[in-house]
């Protein structure tokens, strides 16, 4: 098979494509004929430093869409033919290439009316911001919500989530993508170079604060980020903790949420493991519906996946970037 090659770590922008054998499934595995990737930033920051579980060449690629094409010892819910969608486990070989193995019971069903392209726009950021909203937040006590970085892939899907759920979204991005990201539901943006968030905050809020905020920009961020929530304020991080110092005890009673997607892969958990293909199945849903966009901006090629890798480490990126494989 066809697979773009990351030959060392740190070199992932000189990866090309070549001829590698294609892997056979394993018990309880699935062997899928990749139709799109999506593509995050998690894998040019893994590859960076290259993972101790990694063999050289490796592929990258966690979001992978397609077909099912061979079925490991032990699998009964899958069948040849079958439309998937799967977020992988980052120390196994991902998707950049024509085949794919994974766990069959994290895989997600994609209904007809859903194309490889829009599924494969969803698992890491989309489930990132689904499982934010609905793993870790009590929604139901949820009035006003801040979500950091609304034209970004996490921010973009959990903006929308979170207007679909009924909430007040107050998110921050540069004052170009203020429109993209009223469309995708919020209620008021910031633009976070040039005004200060906190006092926005506070005035849209009147003084209150957010009752929740999702941060997955930076520690800092996270940290700075403090100073809008209410009394049983939630924070969600995802790019690293804030200074938990930083509001004292029995003042402001916050409650801490950190995400860590991927390690259900290691967690040793199967009910954990399997919610992946539950939020898959669930936001697929929503997708379906027309409830919420997968907010594909640009389809490249497999040979174009370096290049657009560049383009979102340099945070010039809205949306989500796919690659079509087949």
């Amino acid at each position: 098979m066809k697979a773009l090659l990351l030959r060392d770590k740190g070199k992932w922008k000189d990866m090309k494509v070549e001829e590698v054998e294609t892997r056979k499934p394993g018990p309880g595995e699935i062997l899928v004929e990749v139709c799109a990737v999506g593509l995050n930033p998690v894998d040019y920051k893994t590859a960076i430093g290259g993972n101790p579980n990694w063999s050289y060449p490796h592929i990258l690629g966690l979001d992978v869409a397609g077909k099912v094409a061979e079925i490991g010892e032990g699998v009964t819910q899958w069948k040849k033919g079958d439309r998937v969608v799967y977020h992988g486990d980052l120390t196994k070989k991902g998707g950049y290439a024509e085949y794919a193995v994974t766990t069959a019971h994290t895989v997600s069903r994609i209904p007809d009316e859903v194309t490889f392209e829009a599924a494969a726009a969803l698992p890491t950021a989309g489930y990132t911001a689904y499982q934010s909203l609905f793993r870790k937040l009590p929604m139901d006590q949820v009035e006003t919500i801040l979500i950091h970085g609304g034209a970004g892939g996490v921010g973009g899907f959990a903006v929308q989530l979170a207007k679909n759920a009924g909430k007040k979204v107050i998110s921050t991005a540069s004052s170009h993508n203020h429109e993209y990201v009223i469309t995708l539901g919020a209620d008021y943006v910031i633009d976070y170079h040039d005004e200060d968030v906190i006092a926005r905050v506070m005035e849209i809020t009147n003084g209150r604060g957010v009752d929740a905020l999702v941060d997955a920009v930076s520690r800092q961020s996270a940290t700075d980020s403090l100073d809008a929530l209410a009394f049983l304020g939630h924070i969600v991080f995802i790019s690293g903790a804030p200074d938990f110092t930083k509001i004292k005890p029995f003042t402001k009673s916050v409650s801490y949420h950190e995400i860590a997607l991927g390690a259900a892969h290691q967690s040793g958990s199967r009910k954990a493991q399997q919610d992946l293909g539950k939020m898959g199945e669930e936001m697929l849903k929503l997708v379906k519906e027309g409830r919420i966009s997968p907010m594909v901006n640009e389809v490249i090629s497999l040979e174009e996946v370096p290049d657009a890798l560049f383009c979102l480490s340099e945070r010039h990126v809205k949306g989500k970037i796919v690659a079509k494989i087949k």
